[in-house]
């Protein structure tokens, strides 16, 4: 829909000149095995020379937000890691090195591996236990923005986690500078632990579950949070931030971009959303922004004012840098907080800091839909006629912390069993009052349900709202199924996709 641009194009211009431990991989029934053969169809040739080595050393580590110092999680003391940087067909490894109180693994999230190496304990792998180390070794396939994390409990939502940049050997776009954009919701340190945080969010369920009687566990009653968005059909969330990030700065202490673009640079940023439970609107004071990639596969390029950003989507834009110093902002939606960066360009370096806080109202602007996104024909999957589908309802609430697929949690719903070879549509129905971003390891499916027909591997689903996953069935092996809200997986909102031969 097409709104005014007055609020998008005045945005900075007065500066221009539980299942718990199931959810993670532990505690499911074995699923049926893939032959060896199947196994080994990705895996890199022994002996082969790897093109990137990197070690990343998870550990605790003291984070400055604005003057609040705070004991977390990282990879290498900071948060978010340092990027890590190939070419699509490089063999990569990736040490990592635990030195945390407690096991660990890393998922490579986007990436369409070779399943040993995709990072989730007990089902494609053992722990990496303290005091130890793992190296993962596999070819990346495809250019784009990925980022990886741990798939362990709710280490995510610390400070563990990193983008992964794919770069084409045969780049398209036309760019002058570049920037990675890493949104996150914070709270460890501030207000407890993560796991702290989970269990207020039990027990509050539980306390409003209580008042509501057999209600709280209804169809429909999905959830029961605070936070509420039209952009997102209803329930915005269940966690409370007392910080939302980017790049590892608070509003407070905003982050101005390096290198700094020239008045006329053509500006790439890749944003990558690695929040717990929170979706952002995202925008560019003064700046029209050409999406060109998803999830790290290129569209048909489309011009927007702004976009929702889910946890675990990857976006890339594209602008023309306009003279003076502009707000990037990202607000955390249906949260009434955000968070903001500085783009300034070389000839405004005395000019003041935007207003951060100016409003970003969905009404105002052309915002992105996901029936807008057409993938380009270089990726897009060609469909054949015959296509098995597999409903997938997604469960639960918050008053009973019951989330789950066709009300299973993770430790007891079947595995999807599919063979090599054939097309599946994952067909994800939400029966919640919730959104949940959907995310499918392994694969980059093509959204059927929609007019576009995108390629994501992670796609919001609001409720009321069905969403096709359809892909061909080529990437043998056993490949987890969730929802990228940390604390719904922790709750066991969870399943396996299976191949079986």
């Amino acid at each position: 829909m097409q709104y005014s641009r007055r609020h998008f194009l005045a945005l900075g211009a007065s500066t221009a000149a539980v299942a718990t431990l199931a959810a993670c991989g532990k505690g499911k029934p074995g699923p049926a095995r893939p032959t060896a053969k199947a196994v080994t169809e990705r895996t890199v040739p022994a002996g082969a020379k790897p093109d990137v080595v990197a070690t990343y050393r998870a550990a605790p580590f003291e984070l400055d937000l604005a003057g609040t110092v705070v004991s977390t999680w990282g990879y290498d003391g900071q948060a978010p890691g340092k990027p890590l940087r190939a070419k699509a067909g490089d063999v990569v490894e990736v040490t990592i090195d635990n030195g945390l109180t407690e096991a660990t693994s890393i998922h490579w999230h986007g990436l369409a591996i070779v399943n040993s190496m995709d990072g989730v304990p007990g089902l494609t792998q053992p722990d990496i236990a303290t005091g130890t180390s793992f190296t993962y070794r596999f070819a990346v396939p495809d250019p784009g923005t990925y980022w990886f994390h741990p798939h362990h409990g709710l280490q995510l939502d610390r400070g563990l986690y990193a983008s992964f940049i794919i770069d084409d050997p045969n780049e398209p776009l036309a760019y002058d500078v570049e920037h990675i954009i890493v949104l996150d919701d914070w709270l460890d340190g501030v207000a407890g632990t993560p796991d702290d945080e989970l269990i207020r969010i039990r027990e509050m369920g539980a306390s409003m579950g209580a008042d509501m009687g057999d209600m709280a566990n209804m169809p429909g009653m999905g959830g029961m949070s605070m936070a509420s968005s039209p952009l997102l059909g209803g329930d915005a969330g269940d966690a409370m931030y007392p910080y939302h990030l980017i790049n590892g700065h608070p509003l407070g202490d905003p982050l101005t971009l390096d290198p700094v673009p020239k008045a006329g640079d053509r500006v790439r940023l890749r944003i990558v959303n690695a929040g717990g439970d929170t979706a952002y609107r995202f925008a560019v004071g003064g700046h029209r922004l050409t999406i060109t990639h998803t999830d790290g596969f290129p569209i048909k390029p489309i011009e927007v004012d702004a976009f929702v950003i889910g946890m675990g989507e990857r976006y890339d834009v594209t602008f023309t840098a306009q003279s003076g110093a502009w707000p990037i902002v990202a607000l955390a939606e249906g949260k009434d907080s955000r968070a903001a960066a500085v783009l300034r360009t070389r000839d405004a370096a005395v000019a003041p800091t935007p207003d951060l806080t100016t409003p970003l109202d969905e009404h105002d602007g052309q915002w992105l839909r996901y029936s807008s996104l057409f993938a380009a024909e270089s990726v897009a999957l060609a469909v054949p006629a015959k296509v098995r589908r597999v409903p997938i309802k997604l469960t639960g609430g918050m008053g009973a912390s019951n989330w789950g697929f066709d009300n299973q949690p993770y430790a007891s719903h079947q595995p999807i069993n599919v063979e090599a070879g054939e097309w599946v549509t994952l067909a994800f129905e939400n029966a919640t009052t919730m959104w949940h971003p959907i995310h499918l390891h392994g694969h980059t499916p093509q959204l059927t349900s929609l007019a576009g027909g995108v390629r994501k591997d992670t796609a919001n689903v609001l409720p009321g709202q069905t969403v096709e996953f359809t892909f061909p069935a080529n990437n043998p092996g056993q490949w987890m199924v969730h929802c990228h809200n940390a604390y719904h997986l922790e709750f066991g909102m969870a399943t396996t996709l299976s191949y079986i031969a």
